[in-house]
């Protein structure tokens, strides 16, 4: 998994170049079995400015300061290890299966949602691509009626995808629209339906209201159904992105998170901090623009390159 969007368009300062560029650790001190406590201060500061949160910092840092009083941290590769182990043993904790959920029978049901510019439609366009390309048939329902640029942008991905397009025009009723959908998807036995809803501040009561009609609508029309929810987040929003994660959880329930525009400097830390603050799986994330920019989840890989820069 590569975590930048470009390797030529970001400077490569992975979490370790930043630890020795403010010397917050002392490998001489490490050989010698311990970390002195102003060290541990500006790792933990470290992390909590790189969006970790502070349950899983604190953790983190209790685990280096632990292993390195024992004489098991004696090298920066050691003292990588432990954090790209801490870091993937937070994301595997709890529910962290990344693996999209399918319907016994019938269409597969997906409900996108999350606020205006977190790349909630081109997150749509990608997921719809990458189905395709698996060789399922799928329908793209253009749910947010409240900006007709929506429309628009999910019909040419559409065209370019090969998915199937549903929409209507703008000011419409978005749950009807979802209703077109899955009835269209019957219709033609598709696979797939991805849904798009109104990018909507977690703070509007009103479109989160409507928010939970539109997954009603789905429900009555096709039981069981969504089978996914997915947030979509942008990950360059530091700790909001966990204040509109639980905001949207308290109105829906969600089965997955979707991170976008990671660059893997200094804010990959909140994929973390919003598994942790929810217990839902983080099932993609997206690095750029193109297609192949979506890629589907791995603890291990995210957290190997988070720490080591190995991209």
């Amino acid at each position: 998994m590569r975590i930048l969007r470009r390797k030529e368009d970001l400077p490569r300062r992975t979490l370790w170049r930043r630890i020795k560029d403010i010397a917050l650790m002392d490998v001489g001190v490490l050989v010698r079995g311990g970390v002195n406590p102003g060290s541990l201060e500006k790792l933990e500061e470290l992390l909590l400015e790189s969006d970790f949160g502070v349950p899983v910092t604190i953790r983190l840092v209790s685990e280096v300061e632990g292993l390195a009083s024992k004489g098991k941290i004696r090298t920066q590769e050691e003292f990588l290890q432990v954090l790209r182990d801490g870091i993937a043993t937070a994301l595997r904790t709890g529910t962290s299966d990344p693996a999209l959920n399918v319907a016994p029978s019938g269409p597969t049901v997906m409900l996108v949602v999350g606020i205006n510019g977190a790349g909630k439609t081109t997150f749509i366009a990608k997921l719809g691509a990458r189905l395709r390309a698996e060789g399922k048939s799928v329908v793209l329902a253009a749910g947010d009626t409240y900006r007709a640029g929506a429309i628009d942008q999910l019909r040419v991905w559409a065209e370019r995808t090969g998915t199937h397009f549903v929409g209507s025009s703008a000011g419409s009723d978005p749950a009807a629209v979802a209703f077109n959908a899955i009835e269209s998807a019957l219709a033609r036995n598709a696979d797939v339906v991805i849904v798009d809803t109104a990018g909507r501040l977690h703070t509007q009561d009103n479109l989160m209201t409507e928010l939970q009609k539109v997954a009603r609508v789905v429900a009555k029309r096709l039981p069981g159904a969504p089978h996914e929810t997915l947030l979509v987040l942008d990950g360059t929003i530091g700790q909001n992105a966990v204040a509109q994660a639980r905001s949207f959880a308290q109105v829906v329930p969600l089965t997955g998170v979707v991170i976008t525009k990671l660059d893997g400097t200094a804010r990959g830390g909140i994929v973390v901090a919003v598994h942790e603050a929810l217990d839902v799986p983080v099932k993609f994330v997206g690095v750029g623009e193109q297609p192949d920019d979506l890629l589907a989840f791995d603890a291990d890989a995210f957290a190997g390159e988070l720490v080591s820069g190995n991209w």
